[in-house]
């Protein structure tokens, strides 16, 4: 079975938007470990005057991790799929959020332009038919300096971390999601972790979009060496040439936090 791509996949994310919610709260640690990424951006934390956009933002969670690390920022979200986007709008936000439904492809037709403080990315790029289209968007709409936070599903490369992923998804999340009509898009999504860029790879390809100070980190708990954080910034002006190593090389893991 291919992955699911652009229209397949929005229409999958509807279908499954009224049970999403119900299956990420069995994830230990999941909205934990989008406010430690939201963190990770290294901006002043109440957020006032900054302008930050959530590509991807699913039925919210991101959003509301920026929300509440970032409380005085303008914040807009975007997603592909409609349904998933109502779930995200159905929610109390305490400050108002602009919600706009477009694929990040289509981002300048939808009204929405740079520049911005930050742009956060949950989930999203190991789903995007060309990843690195949508970094270069995002370099396209930061201001210089601008902050780049990558949360994703990126495997460390180790055995042991890919069997875990395997397990979790062919044990509980895969039945699961079987039983409430949605197994085409969770099988999905376990299958484009394991056909995605390793975390190192991950660093590298947002390196080689034009991004500098690209750091590698990891997230704690069950999803050690099974999710990372990757942050970088535009570089100022135009000199958007990235920090990879002469080796092609970025800082991870333990080293990256030095």
């Amino acid at each position: 079975m291919p992955l699911l791509r652009d229209a397949h996949l929005a229409d999958a994310f509807d279908h499954a938007a009224r049970s999403y919610d119900m299956l990420v709260a069995a994830n230990p640690g999941y909205h934990a470990h989008l406010r430690r990424s939201a963190r990770r951006l290294g901006l002043p934390p109440d957020g006032g005057q900054l302008r930050v956009l959530d590509l991807g933002c699913g039925t919210g969670a991101s959003t509301a991790a920026l929300a509440a690390v970032l409380p005085g920022a303008d914040i807009t979200a975007v997603d592909a799929s409609a349904g998933m986007l109502r779930r995200a709008a159905d929610r109390t936000w305490a400050r108002p959020v602009r919600f706009v439904h477009t694929p990040v492809e289509r981002l300048d037709e939808a009204g929405v332009s740079g520049p911005f403080d930050a742009v956060f990315a949950a989930y999203l790029l190991r789903n995007a038919a060309d990843p690195d289209a949508v970094l270069a968007t995002a370099l396209r709409l930061l201001a210089p300096h601008g902050r780049l936070a990558v949360h994703e599903y990126a495997l460390s490369g180790r055995a042991a971390h890919r069997a875990v992923w395997n397990a979790v998804c062919g044990g509980l999340v895969l039945p699961v999601a079987t039983l409430l009509g949605d197994g085409p898009l969770y099988r999905h999504l376990w299958r484009s972790v394991r056909a995605f860029d390793t975390a190192g790879a991950l660093g590298r390809r947002v390196a080689r979009a034009g991004f500098e100070g690209v750091r590698v980190l990891p997230l704690p708990g069950w999803q050690t060496g099974i999710t990372h954080t990757v942050v970088a910034r535009r570089p100022a002006g135009d000199a958007a040439l990235g920090d990879a190593r002469s080796d092609g090389s970025v800082p991870t893991g333990e080293e990256a936090r030095r």
